[in-house]
């Protein structure tokens, strides 16, 4: 039952980010404001298009380890990426403008990731005869 939840909130995650990444490069500028810091662009959106990718990817390969039943290759991926969003909070709290509210996207996917991870990989696969 913990497995197909932590494929379900896995896929849900996965979906969210190629959301988050797409967001960065259709609208930049309130991607940026949405992950917690203050940039101003001025046309240049370079950030936000590496970040944008960056996102994309990892939601792509998330929600591909969730459609091909990978469960052990997401587990890994979902605890080795939980350095992702403890790097985006730190930068985000790093600004004397941020506090906790701002933090927060990322420590609830600090959270979804390392517990989704934790889970995947506990879990013993059931051997059929």
């Amino acid at each position: 039952m913990s497995t197909k939840i932590s494929y379900t909130i896995a896929l849900l995650l996965g979906l969210g980010m190629i959301f988050l990444g797409a967001r960065f490069f259709l609208s930049p500028e309130v991607a940026t404001a949405g992950y917690g810091i203050h940039f101003k662009a001025k046309g240049d959106y370079s950030f936000q298009y590496i970040k944008g990718i960056r996102d994309i990817f990892s939601g792509l390969l998330i929600f591909l380890f969730v459609l091909m039943n990978e469960r052990r290759a997401l587990g890994v991926t979902l605890l080795a990426g939980t350095m992702i969003p403890v790097t985006d909070m730190l930068i985000v709290l790093s600004k004397s403008y941020n506090g906790f509210l701002q933090a927060m996207p990322h420590i609830i996917a600090i959270l979804i990731c390392a517990v989704s991870g934790i889970i995947l990989l506990a879990t013993k696969t059931k051997k059929s005869l």
